[in-house]
């Protein structure tokens, strides 16, 4: 079995599986300060409930934007699964040309992202990942990964907000009746949805309109699934787009001779 872990910065997601299917996975907040030991309690604790034990973990990949909480996830799969894992940015060949000006500077859930895309659309594709930022990704007609658009996402712009204005409150994130708010609290609701779809519609209309061509879109991350059937725009909702690249780049590397156990 292998142990996918997406780690970003607020939330991280660990998914197993079999050989054929995602047996089970679960979210966590991303916390830096978690050791290896912690992370192996917690984990061996929720694979129990599934009839699962740590034991059956033969191999691990991890793709991780929080660069000081790589070193207790790598020692969580030495120690706990005995397998060296793969890691996106290290040590994983995940052949897909990326045509930026730096690529290594490109994170390794954009790159994952694509990966995972490619295994069920043709492209040339529009990746539009809703979490801490907002990202979105073009992968080229060739799959070449091409750049893309980073913006702050809905809740820094929500925690932005209620800090640098003191009379304004903290709100719930959800979608309004209504565009127009009548009191303060449903004005930011409105401002801060539909503020959102608006950016994702008017960045993919002037991605499309720049590359002169139709591109299909497919949305991903945490909170996306609030927005995606509030617009159009995107084509496809995927859940499961990241841990799906981490499981292509396994495969991708599996008959790889890098030493692995």
């Amino acid at each position: 079995m292998l142990l996918a872990i997406d780690q970003g910065n607020t939330n991280s997601v660990f998914a197993v599986h079999d050989g054929e299917h995602w047996v089970a996975q679960w979210r966590s907040a991303t916390a830096t300060s978690r050791t290896a030991d912690e992370y192996a309690v917690w984990l061996a604790q929720l694979m129990a409930m599934h009839k699962l034990d740590l034991g059956m973990l033969k191999a691990c990949v991890i793709a991780s934007v929080v660069p000081q909480a790589i070193f207790n996830l790598r020692n969580l799969s030495r120690r706990y699964l005995h397998v060296e894992p793969l890691i996106v940015g290290e040590n994983a060949e995940l052949g897909i040309p990326v045509r930026t000006l730096k690529p290594a500077e490109v994170g390794s859930d954009r790159l994952v992202n694509a990966l995972g895309a490619l295994a069920l659309h043709a492209p040339p594709l529009i990746i539009v990942d809703s979490g801490t930022a907002i990202k979105l990704d073009v992968i080229g007609s060739d799959g070449a990964f091409e750049g893309g658009v980073i913006a702050p996402g809905v809740h820094l712009s929500m925690e932005a907000l209620h800090a640098a204005a003191a009379k304004l409150p903290r709100i719930a994130l959800q979608r309004p009746r209504r565009v127009i708010g009548n009191d303060t609290v449903s004005a930011i609701q409105s401002g801060v949805f539909w503020g959102h779809v608006a950016l994702i519609e008017g960045m993919i209309a002037r991605i499309k309109a720049e590359r002169n061509e139709a591109m299909t879109v497919i949305a991903t991350g945490g909170v996306a699934s609030l927005f995606h059937d509030a617009t159009q725009a995107i084509d496809h909702f995927d859940p499961d787009l990241t841990i799906r690249g981490l499981l292509e780049v396994h495969r991708r590397n599996a008959a790889a001779p890098t030493g692995r156990g």
